[in-house]
Order: C-alpha cells, then sequence, then structure tokens
C-alpha cells in the first residue's frame, strides 16, 4: 500500500509516517503537489547496501577534501565548531 503526504505534513507527523514505513507501507512525499521523496520500509540486503562508514573512514575523507580545497577552515573539526556556533 502506498500513500501521499505533504512534505508540510511529514514535519508535523513524522513518527506517523516512521511507523506506516514499520508496517510495510511506502510513503510518497510531495513538495507543491509534486512528488520528491519516497519513504520506504527497508530490508536486511538494503541496509546493507546503504550502511554507515565506519567515522574515522568518513573524517579522514572530509580532511582530504577539505585539504584538497584550500578552505577557510584549518580541518572538519574547525569547520563543525564555526557552525554550532551560529545562531
Amino acid at each position: 500500500m502506498t500513500k501521499t503526504v505533504t512534505a508540510k505534513d511529514l514535519k508535523n507527523r513524522t513518527g506517523d509516517a516512521i511507523q506506516a514505513a514499520a508496517r510495510g507501507e511506502k510513503i510518497v512525499v510531495t513538495l507543491r503537489g509534486k512528488p520528491v521523496a519516497l519513504i520506504s520500509p527497508l530490508n536486511a540486503e538494503m541496509l546493507e547496501k546503504q550502511s554507515l562508514r565506519n567515522m574515522k573512514v568518513a573524517w579522514d575523507d572530509i580532511e582530504k577534501t577539505m585539504e584538497n580545497s584550500k578552505p577557510e577552515f584549518e580541518s572538519a573539526e574547525e569547520a563543525m565548531n564555526w557552525t554550532r556556533r551560529r545562531t
């Protein structure tokens, strides 16, 4: 079964959408009347394909990218701290 929800409804009722996905339902999210996303249940195979990288590996990739792009921050940690201070 597939449901459709607006982005605004999803924002206000995220828990309901997650529970529906847990029951096996698919939810199409619309923005200004156009479908933009699909929330669907996960199976073991999908979860394995989408598994998160080890945090150290991810941070190493971020640091390497920052070294190559010459950003205004010295490290990923400095950039994160800067974003956290923003209001």
